[in-house]
Parts: C-alpha cells; structure tokens; sequence
C-alpha cells in the first residue's frame, strides 16, 4: 500500500494514495505506517495461514513510541502509553474527534 500525507487541522496524516506533505515527526510517520500495518494484519486474521505474528508490531510500537520527543503530543504519548491504538491512529489521522472518551479520560 503506498502511504501518502494530507494537512487535516494543522496536523498532517498518512493518507493512501493522494500526495506527500510534511508536518509530523519522522518517528510519527513511522508510529503511523505501523499502526496501519497492523490494522492490515489483523483484518486477515480469519483467513490468513499461517497467522501473522503480531508481536513484531507491538514491539515496534512500543520502540517507536519509546523514541518520541519529549515535546510530543501529550495525548499521543497517552494513547500509545495504554495500547489505545486505534486512537492513536486517529489521532496521526487528524481525527481526534472521533476518539471516544475512555474512563481514563481521555
């Protein structure tokens, strides 16, 4: 799948198929592409033999977000923190006000 960026309120996300712009960290680009490999190997994981080996991206996620700048979002931090990666991506994606609020609050 080709990844491509798109400005979405003043955050930029990884966009299939539609251009290239700068915006986000290097380590957030990479936080991104994983989180959407990882979405990609979970939708096959009915159908796919042998099962994908999903810890190689877990542990990726976890480097990566170990390397974020002290400066990083907080809410991202957060979200990786607590293996809420579906609101991290939305999150990169420019769409936090998707993300539902968890007991945690955010």
């Amino acid at each position: 799948m080709r990844l491509v960026f798109k400005s979405i309120n003043r955050r930029v996300a990884i966009l299939p198929e539609t251009g290239y712009s700068s915006g986000v960290t290097q380590i957030e680009q990479d936080i991104l592409r994983t989180l959407v490999e990882l979405d990609d190997a979970v939708k096959t994981m009915r159908i796919a033999n042998p099962k994908p080996n999903l810890q190689a991206w877990f542990a990726r996620l976890d480097e990566l977000a170990g390397r974020l700048p002290p400066e990083a979002a907080p809410d991202l931090r957060h979200y990786l923190q607590r293996k809420s990666y579906e609101k991290a991506r939305l999150y990169l994606e420019g769409r936090e006000s998707e993300n539902q609020r968890g007991s945690c609050g955010h």
